[in-house]
């Protein structure tokens, strides 16, 4: 799970590492947890690489603007699929069960849809949803469409210039027309779309009456509604946390040296406060000896503020001007506040509750805004919070543009991709050659048609140049097939293990953050 590196008391920083062509985490600033073989907790060193471990490629931080951890007074977390990692395997199957009931015993589609099955492999993050057209595409940076698939199945080159290219207007591919797939949280309302668009043009009779594609879209986000108000999925996570989540032992080591190191800690969530219990209760807690998890307050001691039912993006608007009420952890009871200082229950001459809740080391809410969070937490510069999240719109982008605090983004993703672009250097850096040297007899073969065409030769050395013009193109054309195969090779790369055989990078999609040579849409919006 890509999501922290120790922080040095006193003066860590985050810097660009030039030589690698990508900005990384300066290791010498990057402390480490020592651990004994068995997995159990031991010391914790803040270390630089000579006294530490060595941190997998995979684990360590990338940085897109240098940080001094010295100016961080309070470290922030989201928890769905920050701290908690849901496995897509699981989690996302049961959210696509329960979306495909809906549709059914709800919104009136065939009994048959109950027979379909989840491949929560298929979908990744980054790609659009063309809802008019029934369309999912994959974009570059410039928003041009490489990868596009009507349903399950690919549109040839002829059909994306068609529907994508040849149009006066470019289009911004924003809502209300096309949806982002943005969150590990939509990937199964995507597959599923790609399902009905299959099932409406194979079966036109079948589908609701005036069920075009965009209307089923809005009904699959309806049906993905009903699961979370109705409380299916959480009730199903809470009875059996372990089938859906990972665990994460790195999770309470990391909680204790940013505590060590005197910084204020906090989780904001949009989750309430029974199911956020439950889950965070799971990541933190102690096993027994028959692996059983008992619930309790313990993890708590690792924050100084929850806020639940935080709605974000929303609350990082301080004139967003919702209540926050603090929540009584052992029974869930809301209590009013003054901006989140406790008020006296009126009818009671005890201050028995209020006291209780001034004793507390760590407070639990529900509501408010950013503003009731600077308070409690007695922050007077936004840029003295790292806000840790999973979603760019909620979780990143608002609190870095409206407030200016600093942030990290979770990608689990990237944990596999950069193990796989580092196992692959060698052939990416063929590919570089090989797309030079195609390059390079291009470039012969422009200056010899201009020749050709603008200036006068004798007949014998025209004939000449001719002959080598079709010697160079024939080169190109070698050049241009050597480089497009090797360029599938390695987007397809097998490889063999012990017991099994897995794609590299997605056979569909390819790598993440890259739609061929260009930077993908979502390694833009990172």
């Amino acid at each position: 799970m890509l999501i922290y590196s120790g922080f040095n008391q006193s003066n860590s920083h985050y810097s660009k590492d030039d030589s690698a062509g990508t900005i990384l985490g300066d290791k010498a600033s990057q402390s480490h947890l020592m651990a004994n073989s068995n997995g159990v907790e031991g010391l914790h060193v803040w270390s630089s690489p000579e006294g530490g471990c060595k941190i997998d490629i995979g684990k360590q931080i990338f940085c897109n603007r240098s940080l001094n951890m010295k100016n961080i007074l309070a470290v922030g977390f989201d928890m769905d699929y920050t701290l908690a990692q849901y496995k897509p395997e699981t989690f996302e199957s049961l959210a696509y069960e329960g979306t495909i009931r809906k549709l059914v015993y709800d919104l009136g589609y065939p009994p048959e849809l109950l027979e379909w099955t989840f491949d929560p492999k298929y979908m990744v993050r980054g790609l659009v949803l063309d809802k008019k057209r029934g369309n999912i595409l994959k974009m570059d940076r410039h928003k041009y469409v490489k990868v596009a698939y009507h349903g399950f199945r690919e549109l040839s080159k002829e059909d994306k210039v068609g529907t994508y290219g040849n149009t006066l207007i470019r289009d911004s591919f924003d809502e209300p027309d096309y949806a982002l797939i943005d969150t590990l949280f939509s990937l199964a309302e995507a597959y599923l779309f790609a399902q009905l668009v299959d099932y409406k043009d194979n079966n036109p009779g079948k589908v609701p009456e005036g069920a075009d594609y965009s209307h089923m879209y809005k009904d699959v986000r309806a049906a993905v509604d009903l699961c979370h108000r109705d409380g299916t999925l959480k009730q199903m996570v809470a009875k059996d946390p372990k089938r859906y989540i990972n665990e994460d032992t790195s999770i309470v080591p990391m909680f204790k040296m940013l505590r060590a190191s005197g910084r204020s800690t906090f989780l904001v969530t949009n989750s309430l406060w029974d199911y956020t219990n439950i889950v965070m209760n799971f990541l933190c807690a102690s096993h027994a000896l028959d692996g059983s998890l008992s619930c309790n307050f313990d993890w708590l001691q690792y924050f100084d503020v929850v806020v639940t039912g935080s709605a974000k993006p929303g609350f990082f608007h301080e004139e967003n001007r919702a209540n926050i009420f603090e929540v009584e952890p052992e029974s869930g009871m809301l209590l009013n506040t003054d901006n989140g200082t406790p008020m006296p229950q009126v009818g009671s001459t005890s201050p028995e509750v209020l006291l209780k809740g001034l004793n507390k080391s760590c407070r639990v809410f529900q509501g408010g805004n950013v503003a009731h969070l600077h308070k409690l937490l007695s922050i007077e510069s936004s840029s003295q919070v790292l806000y840790v999240g999973d979603h760019i719109y909620g979780d990143i982008l608002r609190s870095k543009k409206v407030l200016g605090w600093r942030t990290m983004l979770v990608v689990p993703e990237l944990e596999r991709e950069v193990k796989l672009l580092w196992e692959l250097r060698d052939t990416r850096k063929q590919l570089r050659l090989l797309r030079n040297e195609r390059d390079l007899v291009e470039d012969q073969i422009h200056h010899l048609k201009w020749s050709l065409k603008f200036e006068s030769f004798r007949d014998d050395e025209k004939q000449k140049m001719i002959s080598a013009l079709g010697e160079l193109e024939s080169q190109r054309d070698q050049a241009r097939l050597a480089h497009q195969q090797a360029q599938r090779e390695c987007h397809q790369k097998v490889e063999e293990l012990p017991f099994s055989i897995r794609l590299i990078f997605h056979k569909i999609w390819g790598q993440l953050m890259k739609t061929g040579y260009q930077n993908s849409r979502f390694a833009h919006q990172v």
